[in-house]
Protein backbone atom coordinates (compact mmCIF):
# COMPACT_ATOMS: atom_id res chain seq x y z
CA UNK A 1 0.00 0.00 0.00
CA UNK A 2 1.22 3.36 -0.58
CA UNK A 3 2.76 5.15 2.50
CA UNK A 4 0.29 7.89 4.19
CA UNK A 5 1.93 10.92 4.41
CA UNK A 6 2.30 11.94 7.96
CA UNK A 7 2.11 15.34 10.04
CA UNK A 8 5.26 16.40 11.93
CA UNK A 9 5.07 18.32 15.04
CA UNK A 10 4.78 22.42 14.28
CA UNK A 11 8.03 24.80 15.82
CA UNK A 12 7.01 27.88 16.49
CA UNK A 13 8.84 30.89 14.24
CA UNK A 14 8.83 34.24 15.13
CA UNK A 15 9.47 36.92 12.86
CA UNK A 16 10.84 40.30 13.56
CA UNK A 17 10.45 43.59 10.84
CA UNK A 18 13.08 46.19 11.32
CA UNK A 19 12.10 49.66 13.30
CA UNK A 20 11.10 52.10 11.32
CA UNK A 21 12.25 54.04 8.63
CA UNK A 22 10.16 57.41 8.58
CA UNK A 23 10.95 59.83 10.70
CA UNK A 24 8.41 62.23 12.73
CA UNK A 25 6.97 65.35 11.32
CA UNK A 26 6.84 67.93 13.89
CA UNK A 27 3.61 69.42 14.71
CA UNK A 28 3.16 72.87 15.53
CA UNK A 29 0.41 75.23 16.61
CA UNK A 30 0.25 76.59 13.53
CA UNK A 31 -1.70 73.99 12.13
CA UNK A 32 -4.68 74.84 14.22
CA UNK A 33 -7.09 75.99 12.18
CA UNK A 34 -7.68 79.84 10.95
CA UNK A 35 -11.48 79.78 12.36
CA UNK A 36 -9.64 79.28 15.29
CA UNK A 37 -8.10 82.43 15.48
CA UNK A 38 -4.32 81.02 14.27
CA UNK A 39 -1.55 80.24 16.80
CA UNK A 40 1.11 82.19 17.98
CA UNK A 41 0.78 84.18 21.21
CA UNK A 42 -2.14 86.02 19.75
CA UNK A 43 -4.70 82.93 19.70
CA UNK A 44 -8.32 83.37 21.27
CA UNK A 45 -8.54 82.49 25.29
CA UNK A 46 -10.63 79.62 24.32
CA UNK A 47 -7.89 77.93 22.13
CA UNK A 48 -5.37 78.30 24.69
CA UNK A 49 -7.36 77.21 26.78
CA UNK A 50 -8.43 74.00 25.15
CA UNK A 51 -4.48 73.24 24.53
CA UNK A 52 -3.51 73.23 28.09
CA UNK A 53 -6.31 71.54 29.52
CA UNK A 54 -5.62 68.80 26.71
CA UNK A 55 -1.94 69.53 27.56
CA UNK A 56 -2.66 68.70 31.66
CA UNK A 57 -5.55 65.75 31.01
CA UNK A 58 -3.26 63.50 28.64
CA UNK A 59 -4.14 62.40 24.87
CA UNK A 60 -4.98 58.92 24.19
CA UNK A 61 -4.79 57.57 20.33
CA UNK A 62 -6.22 54.25 19.17
CA UNK A 63 -6.61 53.04 15.59
CA UNK A 64 -9.71 51.88 14.15
CA UNK A 65 -8.91 50.63 10.88
CA UNK A 66 -6.90 48.55 9.94
CA UNK A 67 -7.76 45.44 12.47
CA UNK A 68 -4.92 43.55 14.53
CA UNK A 69 -3.51 41.63 12.31
CA UNK A 70 -5.70 41.88 9.27
CA UNK A 71 -4.03 40.80 6.31
CA UNK A 72 -3.48 42.59 2.65
CA UNK A 73 -1.83 42.21 -0.93
CA UNK A 74 0.98 43.73 -1.84
CA UNK A 75 0.60 47.26 -2.99
CA UNK A 76 -3.06 47.81 -2.13
CA UNK A 77 -3.71 50.58 -0.68
CA UNK A 78 -4.86 50.28 3.14
CA UNK A 79 -7.24 52.68 4.58
CA UNK A 80 -5.89 54.01 8.17
CA UNK A 81 -8.05 55.87 10.66
CA UNK A 82 -7.49 56.78 14.34
CA UNK A 83 -9.50 58.53 16.97
CA UNK A 84 -7.77 61.03 19.61
CA UNK A 85 -9.35 62.12 22.37
CA UNK A 86 -8.29 63.72 25.82
CA UNK A 87 -9.70 63.72 29.39
CA UNK A 88 -11.49 67.17 28.14
CA UNK A 89 -13.21 65.18 25.26
CA UNK A 90 -12.75 67.64 22.25
CA UNK A 91 -9.74 68.51 20.69
CA UNK A 92 -9.42 70.91 18.29
CA UNK A 93 -9.56 70.26 14.41
CA UNK A 94 -6.12 70.35 12.65
CA UNK A 95 -4.22 68.65 15.18
CA UNK A 96 -1.45 66.73 13.46
CA UNK A 97 -0.52 63.19 13.41
CA UNK A 98 2.27 61.62 12.35
CA UNK A 99 2.80 57.90 10.42
CA UNK A 100 5.50 55.84 10.06
CA UNK A 101 6.30 52.16 8.65
CA UNK A 102 9.04 50.36 8.01
CA UNK A 103 8.05 49.85 4.34
CA UNK A 104 5.89 51.67 2.61
CA UNK A 105 4.66 54.98 2.48
CA UNK A 106 1.29 57.07 4.02
CA UNK A 107 -0.84 59.79 1.28
CA UNK A 108 -0.44 61.75 3.51
CA UNK A 109 2.03 61.27 5.58
CA UNK A 110 0.79 63.15 8.25
CA UNK A 111 -3.01 64.12 8.56
CA UNK A 112 -5.16 66.61 10.07
CA UNK A 113 -7.26 66.15 13.19
CA UNK A 114 -11.13 66.46 12.17
CA UNK A 115 -14.02 65.55 14.66
CA UNK A 116 -11.15 63.85 16.50
CA UNK A 117 -10.48 61.83 13.80
CA UNK A 118 -7.23 61.33 11.68
CA UNK A 119 -7.22 59.62 7.79
CA UNK A 120 -4.93 58.74 5.87
CA UNK A 121 -3.72 55.65 3.32
CA UNK A 122 -1.21 53.17 3.65
CA UNK A 123 0.67 51.28 0.88
CA UNK A 124 3.26 48.60 1.85
CA UNK A 125 6.18 47.86 -0.16
CA UNK A 126 7.44 44.44 1.37
CA UNK A 127 5.82 41.65 2.04
CA UNK A 128 5.76 40.36 5.60
CA UNK A 129 4.74 41.69 9.53
CA UNK A 130 4.70 45.07 9.01
CA UNK A 131 3.77 47.97 12.08
CA UNK A 132 2.53 51.14 11.49
CA UNK A 133 2.51 53.57 14.34
CA UNK A 134 0.98 56.92 14.61
CA UNK A 135 1.78 59.73 16.95
CA UNK A 136 1.41 63.14 17.99
CA UNK A 137 4.63 64.96 18.88
CA UNK A 138 5.26 66.34 22.38
CA UNK A 139 4.63 70.53 22.49
CA UNK A 140 1.26 70.04 20.13
CA UNK A 141 -0.85 71.01 22.64
CA UNK A 142 1.26 73.71 23.90
CA UNK A 143 2.73 71.51 27.10
CA UNK A 144 5.21 68.54 27.53
CA UNK A 145 1.77 65.89 26.01
CA UNK A 146 2.46 63.55 23.67
CA UNK A 147 0.70 60.59 22.46
CA UNK A 148 1.56 57.28 19.81
CA UNK A 149 -0.08 54.16 19.06
CA UNK A 150 0.64 51.08 17.05
CA UNK A 151 -1.31 48.42 14.86
CA UNK A 152 0.40 45.11 13.26
CA UNK A 153 -0.56 43.91 10.29
CA UNK A 154 0.69 41.70 7.87
CA UNK A 155 0.57 42.14 3.99
CA UNK A 156 1.42 38.76 1.58
CA UNK A 157 2.40 39.03 -2.43
CA UNK A 158 -0.20 39.39 -5.02
CA UNK A 159 -1.62 36.15 -5.08
CA UNK A 160 -1.66 33.51 -7.88
CA UNK A 161 -3.97 31.68 -9.46
CA UNK A 162 -5.00 28.73 -7.59
CA UNK A 163 -3.73 25.46 -8.38
CA UNK A 164 -4.56 21.62 -7.53
CA UNK A 165 -2.02 19.04 -6.01
CA UNK A 166 -3.45 15.71 -6.05
CA UNK A 167 -1.82 12.80 -3.96
CA UNK A 168 -2.60 9.80 -6.33
CA UNK A 169 -1.88 7.17 -4.43
CA UNK A 170 -4.04 4.81 -6.18
CA UNK A 171 -2.52 1.57 -8.82
CA UNK A 172 -3.52 2.91 -12.60
CA UNK A 173 -5.66 -0.42 -13.02
CA UNK A 174 -7.92 -0.60 -15.91
CA UNK A 175 -11.15 2.16 -14.74
CA UNK A 176 -8.68 3.05 -11.89
CA UNK A 177 -9.19 7.22 -10.63
CA UNK A 178 -5.80 7.51 -12.94
CA UNK A 179 -8.90 7.98 -15.98
CA UNK A 180 -11.19 10.55 -14.21
CA UNK A 181 -7.68 12.37 -12.89
CA UNK A 182 -6.82 12.69 -16.63
CA UNK A 183 -10.24 13.39 -17.88
CA UNK A 184 -10.70 16.31 -15.39
CA UNK A 185 -7.30 17.54 -15.89
CA UNK A 186 -8.48 18.08 -19.83
CA UNK A 187 -11.88 19.53 -19.08
CA UNK A 188 -10.47 22.28 -17.07
CA UNK A 189 -7.33 23.18 -19.50
CA UNK A 190 -7.16 26.74 -17.04
CA UNK A 191 -6.64 24.87 -13.89
CA UNK A 192 -3.29 23.74 -12.81
CA UNK A 193 -3.18 20.66 -11.96
CA UNK A 194 -0.53 18.48 -10.44
CA UNK A 195 -0.39 14.77 -9.01
CA UNK A 196 2.02 12.89 -7.45
CA UNK A 197 3.19 9.66 -9.22
CA UNK A 198 4.16 6.75 -6.28
CA UNK A 199 4.76 3.82 -7.40
CA UNK A 200 5.72 0.91 -4.53
CA UNK A 201 6.41 4.23 -1.75
CA UNK A 202 9.18 5.34 -4.60
CA UNK A 203 11.38 2.49 -4.00
CA UNK A 204 11.50 0.54 -7.45
CA UNK A 205 14.50 -0.50 -9.87
CA UNK A 206 12.20 -0.92 -12.80
CA UNK A 207 9.91 1.10 -14.53
CA UNK A 208 6.01 -0.19 -14.02
CA UNK A 209 4.22 -0.40 -17.59
CA UNK A 210 1.00 0.40 -15.85
CA UNK A 211 2.39 3.53 -14.02
CA UNK A 212 3.99 4.40 -16.99
CA UNK A 213 0.84 4.31 -19.30
CA UNK A 214 -1.16 6.12 -16.48
CA UNK A 215 1.74 9.04 -16.27
CA UNK A 216 1.94 9.85 -20.21
CA UNK A 217 -2.25 9.81 -20.49
CA UNK A 218 -2.13 12.56 -17.28
CA UNK A 219 0.42 14.41 -19.03
CA UNK A 220 -1.17 14.88 -22.13
CA UNK A 221 -3.72 15.49 -20.46
CA UNK A 222 -2.14 18.85 -19.35
CA UNK A 223 -1.44 17.79 -16.09
CA UNK A 224 2.22 17.35 -14.31
CA UNK A 225 3.63 14.37 -12.23
CA UNK A 226 5.83 15.06 -9.05
CA UNK A 227 7.65 11.54 -8.39
CA UNK A 228 7.09 9.83 -4.57
CA UNK A 229 10.48 9.87 -1.98
CA UNK A 230 9.89 9.99 1.81
CA UNK A 231 12.51 10.66 4.09
CA UNK A 232 11.32 9.56 7.63
CA UNK A 233 11.89 13.19 8.86
CA UNK A 234 15.62 13.22 7.78
CA UNK A 235 16.56 9.86 9.79
CA UNK A 236 16.45 7.95 6.08
CA UNK A 237 19.92 7.54 4.39
CA UNK A 238 20.04 10.14 1.95
CA UNK A 239 21.96 8.78 -0.60
CA UNK A 240 18.93 6.12 -0.52
CA UNK A 241 16.50 8.95 -1.04
CA UNK A 242 18.85 10.24 -3.74
CA UNK A 243 18.50 6.87 -5.36
CA UNK A 244 15.24 6.97 -5.62
CA UNK A 245 15.39 10.10 -7.55
CA UNK A 246 17.64 8.87 -10.00
CA UNK A 247 15.47 6.32 -10.94
CA UNK A 248 12.77 8.35 -11.59
CA UNK A 249 14.72 10.42 -13.73
CA UNK A 250 16.47 7.29 -15.66
CA UNK A 251 13.37 5.04 -15.29
CA UNK A 252 10.03 7.38 -16.11
CA UNK A 253 11.88 10.56 -17.61
CA UNK A 254 11.93 14.13 -17.46
CA UNK A 255 9.32 13.88 -19.99
CA UNK A 256 6.92 12.54 -17.18
CA UNK A 257 8.60 13.65 -14.03
CA UNK A 258 8.85 17.58 -13.62
CA UNK A 259 9.64 17.48 -9.82
CA UNK A 260 9.46 15.45 -6.43
CA UNK A 261 7.10 15.28 -3.74
CA UNK A 262 9.37 15.12 -0.62
CA UNK A 263 7.68 13.44 1.75
CA UNK A 264 7.84 12.78 5.98
CA UNK A 265 9.87 16.29 5.91
CA UNK A 266 11.06 17.43 9.57
CA UNK A 267 9.94 20.73 10.46
CA UNK A 268 12.72 21.27 13.07
CA UNK A 269 15.64 22.96 12.85
CA UNK A 270 18.39 20.75 13.23
CA UNK A 271 17.57 18.71 10.35
CA UNK A 272 17.97 21.70 7.68
CA UNK A 273 21.08 20.80 6.22
CA UNK A 274 20.08 17.30 5.26
CA UNK A 275 16.89 18.98 3.17
CA UNK A 276 19.69 21.85 2.15
CA UNK A 277 21.73 19.09 0.78
CA UNK A 278 18.25 17.41 -0.98
CA UNK A 279 16.88 20.25 -2.70
CA UNK A 280 20.17 21.23 -4.21
CA UNK A 281 20.55 17.52 -5.29
CA UNK A 282 16.85 17.57 -7.27
CA UNK A 283 18.21 21.40 -8.38
CA UNK A 284 21.35 19.89 -10.19
CA UNK A 285 19.36 17.23 -12.38
CA UNK A 286 17.30 20.08 -13.52
CA UNK A 287 16.97 23.48 -12.42
CA UNK A 288 13.30 23.79 -13.34
CA UNK A 289 12.27 20.26 -11.50
CA UNK A 290 9.76 21.31 -8.66
CA UNK A 291 10.38 20.15 -5.24
CA UNK A 292 7.29 20.27 -2.63
CA UNK A 293 8.41 19.52 0.57
CA UNK A 294 5.78 18.04 3.23
CA UNK A 295 6.27 19.03 6.88
CA UNK A 296 2.70 18.70 7.57
CA UNK A 297 2.32 21.71 9.21
CA UNK A 298 4.33 25.15 9.70
CA UNK A 299 8.07 24.70 9.76
CA UNK A 300 10.58 26.45 10.95
CA UNK A 301 11.16 29.73 8.32
CA UNK A 302 14.24 28.55 7.20
CA UNK A 303 12.71 25.68 5.41
CA UNK A 304 11.58 28.26 3.09
CA UNK A 305 14.61 28.08 1.29
CA UNK A 306 15.32 24.13 0.81
CA UNK A 307 11.42 23.34 -0.94
CA UNK A 308 9.60 25.62 -4.16
CA UNK A 309 6.19 24.63 -2.11
CA UNK A 310 5.76 23.81 1.40
CA UNK A 311 2.42 22.14 2.47
CA UNK A 312 2.04 23.25 5.69
CA UNK A 313 -1.74 22.51 6.69
CA UNK A 314 -2.25 18.14 6.13
CA UNK A 315 -5.75 17.46 8.40
CA UNK A 316 -9.37 17.10 8.87
CA UNK A 317 -11.47 19.63 6.89
CA UNK A 318 -12.62 20.27 10.41
CA UNK A 319 -9.34 21.64 11.85
CA UNK A 320 -8.77 23.84 8.04
CA UNK A 321 -10.97 26.77 9.53
CA UNK A 322 -8.08 27.17 12.64
CA UNK A 323 -5.24 27.31 10.20
CA UNK A 324 -3.55 30.40 10.92
CA UNK A 325 -0.10 31.53 9.67
CA UNK A 326 -0.49 34.71 11.90
CA UNK A 327 0.31 32.38 15.14
CA UNK A 328 3.81 31.37 14.25
CA UNK A 329 5.02 34.61 13.77
CA UNK A 330 3.83 35.17 10.22
CA UNK A 331 6.74 34.79 8.00
CA UNK A 332 4.74 33.01 5.65
CA UNK A 333 2.94 35.90 4.63
CA UNK A 334 6.73 36.92 2.86
CA UNK A 335 6.46 33.30 0.05
CA UNK A 336 4.00 33.30 -2.59
CA UNK A 337 0.30 31.54 -2.09
CA UNK A 338 2.06 29.37 -4.72
CA UNK A 339 4.77 28.24 -2.34
CA UNK A 340 2.23 26.70 0.52
CA UNK A 341 0.08 23.82 0.00
CA UNK A 342 -3.15 22.43 2.03
CA UNK A 343 -4.04 18.80 1.87
CA UNK A 344 -7.27 18.34 3.33
CA UNK A 345 -9.32 15.08 4.13
CA UNK A 346 -12.27 14.22 5.60
CA UNK A 347 -14.59 17.21 3.86
CA UNK A 348 -17.69 15.13 3.75
CA UNK A 349 -19.79 16.49 0.46
CA UNK A 350 -19.10 19.54 -2.05
CA UNK A 351 -20.19 22.13 0.11
CA UNK A 352 -17.34 21.59 2.57
CA UNK A 353 -15.25 21.20 -0.34
CA UNK A 354 -16.05 24.67 -1.39
CA UNK A 355 -15.56 26.11 1.61
CA UNK A 356 -12.25 24.57 2.24
CA UNK A 357 -10.98 26.45 -1.27
CA UNK A 358 -12.86 29.73 -0.77
CA UNK A 359 -10.80 29.67 2.71
CA UNK A 360 -7.61 28.69 0.95
CA UNK A 361 -8.07 31.86 -1.59
CA UNK A 362 -8.43 34.54 1.97
CA UNK A 363 -5.72 36.47 2.23
CA UNK A 364 -5.12 34.88 5.95
CA UNK A 365 -4.72 31.69 4.78
CA UNK A 366 -2.64 32.53 1.91
CA UNK A 367 -2.97 28.59 0.44
CA UNK A 368 -2.18 28.96 -3.34
CA UNK A 369 -1.83 25.50 -3.68
CA UNK A 370 -4.56 22.99 -2.65
CA UNK A 371 -6.26 19.23 -2.53
CA UNK A 372 -9.51 18.48 -1.17
CA UNK A 373 -10.92 15.40 -0.35
CA UNK A 374 -14.22 13.09 1.17
CA UNK A 375 -11.37 10.61 1.65
CA UNK A 376 -11.27 9.77 5.66
CA UNK A 377 -7.65 9.49 7.87
CA UNK A 378 -7.54 9.91 11.44
CA UNK A 379 -4.30 11.14 12.83
CA UNK A 380 -4.60 9.97 16.48
CA UNK A 381 -5.16 6.27 15.24
CA UNK A 382 -3.18 6.46 11.99
CA UNK A 383 -6.07 4.32 10.27
CA UNK A 384 -7.38 4.69 6.57
CA UNK A 385 -5.56 5.94 3.64
CA UNK A 386 -7.28 9.34 2.55
CA UNK A 387 -5.12 9.72 -0.80
CA UNK A 388 -6.52 6.11 -1.97
CA UNK A 389 -9.07 7.79 -4.37
CA UNK A 390 -10.47 10.81 -6.19
CA UNK A 391 -13.43 12.58 -3.99
CA UNK A 392 -16.51 11.77 -5.46
CA UNK A 393 -16.61 15.75 -6.17
CA UNK A 394 -13.63 15.54 -8.31
CA UNK A 395 -15.22 17.57 -10.99
CA UNK A 396 -16.62 19.69 -8.77
CA UNK A 397 -13.44 20.27 -7.22
CA UNK A 398 -12.07 21.55 -10.36
CA UNK A 399 -14.79 23.89 -11.37
CA UNK A 400 -14.79 25.62 -8.10
CA UNK A 401 -11.44 26.25 -7.88
CA UNK A 402 -11.64 27.50 -11.88
CA UNK A 403 -14.41 29.88 -10.88
CA UNK A 404 -12.62 31.25 -7.80
CA UNK A 405 -9.75 31.55 -10.08
CA UNK A 406 -12.03 33.85 -12.23
CA UNK A 407 -13.71 35.27 -9.53
CA UNK A 408 -17.02 33.44 -11.07
CA UNK A 409 -20.00 32.32 -9.26
CA UNK A 410 -19.39 28.61 -7.66
CA UNK A 411 -20.44 25.30 -9.68
CA UNK A 412 -23.58 24.16 -8.03
CA UNK A 413 -23.04 21.25 -5.82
Amino acid sequence: MPKTIHRALPDRTVFHRGAPVFAGLAAAAAVLLAACGGGGSGEPAEVAGQKAEAAQAGLQIAFAVPLDQAVFDLGASVPVSLALQSGTGALPDGLAVDFSAASGSFIPLAASLLGGEAVTAFTPTAAGRQTLTASVASGTLGGGNAATASRTLYVRPAPAPMEILVPAYFYPSAGSPWDALAAGTQAYPSVSVTAILNPNNGVFTRANPEFTAAARSFVHSGGKLLGYVYTGYGSRSISKVKGNIDKYLSLYGTGLVSGFFIDEMSSAPGRLAYYRQLFDYIKSKGATLRVVGNPGTVPDAAYAAVADTLVTFENRQASFADYDPRATGGWLYQLANSRQNALVHDAANCAAMQASVRAAATARMNSGVIYVTDDTFDPDTQEDNPWDTLPAYWTQLLGTVDAVNRGATLPTC
